[in-house]
């Protein structure tokens, strides 16, 4: 092969290789109930400790998921709680198969009823599975960071009762990839 038709070869594959990737969807989570930086409506949020919401989570949908994704895991996390560093849990669901795009809305509820059948909640910081929603203390609104995993495997290997902290540590170990959602909730009293 001569050499101009290696350059145009190497052009060719390379030139390929770019409008593959600039053709590839992102991975993106978005919601009909929570747009992008925007506050929580009331429906969502906890119904305790001064709060009085309706607690139903909200709907979720993802596309443009990794090649090589074998199953999901949502993590609702409060960075901005008092706690002393380590923020709040709000919602952990682990073992979502790969061909789920979406979470409907309520589908947070304890009993895992109305979640994609395999799926499985984890013990949020309020003490149990399921939806726990947003209910900061009085002041400066919080953020609500909804990230969507793309895993490696298709189950994660939790023990029963597993915390939060393992749940994240394990997800984060089989990632492959992450969509993130954030919403702000903040009151006055």
């Amino acid at each position: 092969m001569t050499h101009a038709r290696l350059v145009r070869s190497a052009v060719l594959t390379a030139g390929l290789a770019v409008a593959s990737v600039a053709l590839a969807q992102p991975f993106t989570l978005t919601s009909s109930d929570i747009k992008p930086n925007a506050p929580i409506a009331e429906e969502h949020v906890f119904n305790s400790f001064g709060c009085s919401g309706k607690n139903v989570s909200p709907a979720l949908s993802w596309s443009g998921a990794p090649k090589g994704t074998k199953s999901f895991a949502l993590l609702v996390h409060d960075p901005d709680a008092p706690t002393g560093g380590a923020g709040w849990w709000h919602w952990l669901v682990v073992n979502i198969p790969a061909s789920t795009t979406e979470l409907k809305k309520d589908a947070g509820k304890a009993d895992s009823a109305t979640l994609p059948q395999g799926a499985e909640q984890i013990t949020t910081d309020f003490g149990s599975p399921g939806w726990g929603g947003p209910c900061p203390p009085p002041g400066k609104p919080h953020r609500y960071h909804f990230t969507l995993y793309a895993l490696k495997v298709e189950k994660l290997d939790l023990p029963k009762g597993a915390t939060a902290s393992l749940a994240g540590f394990m997800v984060n170990a089989n990632a492959i990839g992450k969509a993130t959602l954030t919403g702000k909730y903040g009151r006055t009293k």
